[in-house]
């Protein structure tokens, strides 16, 4: 009987400490890990997106726009660390994790000349390689803007060559963008190439557009019209916004200078079952009236602008396209006698110019669920409204804009790439000028301006030798008040080698004239 009880209590005994052994290992391996931290640079400028890996690991992170990154709980030892980034060498180094440790590390990047590999759209309205494209992009990262902060793209784009943003008006700041000294009319602005930009929105909708959701803007010179119809005759800037998977989950930008303006930005991702959604939103603020001249005028227009900005990219099958963003912008400027408020708005006693602006957009881009076929539904809608005075001249108008566009894009052996589209554009404008009014009548109504112009376009980029390829374009709109127009388009690309392109492009562009919609009262 007692060496039952003698066994029965060594038993017991043993349990425990084996029990004992087991938490202690178990807190011994959960004890051995550490943490990596960094910064991607170039330059000493941050790389936003590079991808982060450790070799031989499922461990795969991205660089916020800081150039940032943070892996935690990883198991001592030694790793490879290697960087990847767009137009940057590979960068690879070992490193060594210490238990209950955070390695810090700098990582210093260095440029690729293979950047023309990047991806580009905007040439040829489809995803190609800046080296394969048969028409002469320019790709300007949001990087490149940071070397000089501004609150909006309207004036980071005078930093480009060939691209000048000009102010038309000295007391309210209104604006174009000329490319090769063609006046702002002739070029085109797209927003992830929809056409949502122009006409009256083009006068005060440029500085509505913030640099936080841009994730790079593309910009073509000359005549581009074969594919993307009218105003695409000096050129076109396409301003593409941040993918949702690749954006940081959280950015803040605050920005101001000794004039005493604040520009604020921000933005953050979500994950929402199968959608990853985008918000932004951006405060701009000047209203500290100067008059260095003295001449009791304002030097710079005041302005309080806000702009709020959701993008959705769902996830569907076999990876197929479907994305849909959200924009509002409302602003209200002012410019003139610096005794004036808001109570002399419209009256005779101060002269004062004062306008408000509310713009809603929509942007959406669906793929077609077509087995072996690449069809796209691209659509946009965009209503830009105007309350100004200037001085006592009211000036009020409404302009609605509707564009949709059917894509196919199709290749055929092993030369032909075809790219065939059918798009219809409807512009409503209205105001209280005498250019939408029926001066016929007695008592003269308001005659709202409507512009209906549907067409199709078929597109050819022909791979004649691995250095030689043509690109042969045509297209026909049909304006409900102009009637027919034709647009062709021609191009020739010759790589020698991978160091050196030729290229030559021509074709013609054209645009529908409205006198009174495109200036302020």
């Amino acid at each position: 009987m007692q060496n039952k009880i003698l066994n029965k209590f060594n038993l017991m005994n043993s349990k425990f400490l084996l029990t004992i052994v087991f938490f202690i290992q178990a807190n011994f391996a959960f004890a051995q890990v550490g943490s990596l931290t960094g910064t991607v640079l170039y330059k000493l400028e941050p790389v936003e997106n590079a991808i982060v890996k450790l070799k031989g690991t499922n461990i795969n992170v991205n660089s916020d726009s800081s150039g940032q990154y943070k892996i935690s709980n990883l198991p001592i030892g030694e790793y490879t660390l290697v960087i990847n980034a767009l137009g940057y060498e590979n960068y690879s180094k070992k490193i060594r994790i210490i238990e209950n440790n955070e390695l810090k590390i700098s990582s210093e990047l260095i440029e690729s000349f293979k950047t023309i590999e990047e991806v580009v759209i905007t040439g040829t309205m489809k995803e190609t390689s800046k080296l394969n494209s048969p028409i002469a992009v320019e790709v300007y990262s949001p990087q490149f803007f940071k070397k000089q902060p501004t609150p909006s793209i309207f004036e980071s784009l005078s930093m480009v060559n060939g691209v000048q943003p000009q102010l038309n008006c000295s007391v309210c700041n209104t604006g174009d963008i000329h490319i090769n000294g063609m006046e702002g009319p002739y070029t085109m602005v797209l927003i992830d190439g929809m056409p949502i930009v122009s006409s009256l929105s083009t006068v005060y909708g440029l500085s509505g557009i913030p640099n936080s959701l841009v994730k790079r803007i593309e910009v073509v010179k000359g005549p581009a019209a074969s594919i993307y119809g009218s105003e695409a005759v000096g050129g076109l800037i396409n301003i593409i916004t941040k993918d949702p998977i690749t954006a940081p989950r959280l950015n803040v930008d605050v920005m101001t200078t000794s004039y005493q303006d604040l520009n604020i930005d921000l933005s953050g991702k979500s994950k929402i079952k199968k959608a990853t959604v985008l918000l932004g939103a951006n405060y701009y603020t000047f209203n500290k009236r100067w008059d260095i001249n003295k001449d009791n005028f304002t030097d710079v227009t005041l302005q309080n602008r806000i702009s709020l900005f959701n993008k959705w990219n769902l996830e569907r099958k076999n990876s197929r396209k479907a994305s849909l963003a959200l924009r509002y912008v409302y602003e209200d400027r002012f410019g003139g006698e610096l005794q004036w408020s808001s109570k002399w708005r419209g009256s005779d006693s101060i002269y004062g110019e004062s306008i408000y602006t509310k713009r809603w957009e929509v942007i959406g881009a669906y793929q077609l669920p077509i087995n072996k076929q690449k069809i796209t539904l691209q659509y946009s809608y965009n209503n830009h409204k105007q309350n100004s005075f200037y001085g006592v001249i009211p000036y009020h108008a409404n302009q609605q804009t509707v564009f949709a566009q059917l894509l196919w894009d199709k290749k055929i052996g092993a030369r032909h790439d075809l790219l065939i589209g059918i798009p219809f554009r409807y512009i409503y404008y209205d105001d209280n000028t005498i250019a939408t009014q029926d001066t016929n009548s007695i008592n003269p109504k308001t005659k709202p301006s409507v512009t209906i112009l549907p067409g199709i376009f078929i597109q050819d980029e022909l791979k004649i030798t691995e250095k030689f390829t043509t690109l042969l374009g045509v297209r026909y709109d049909h304006h409900n008040i102009h009637g027919k127009v034709y647009s062709p388009r021609l191009g020739f690309k010759y790589s020698p080698n991978k160091n050196n392109t030729f290229r030559l492009t021509g074709g013609n562009g054209f645009r529908v004239v409205n006198l009174f919609t495109e200036d302020h009262a």
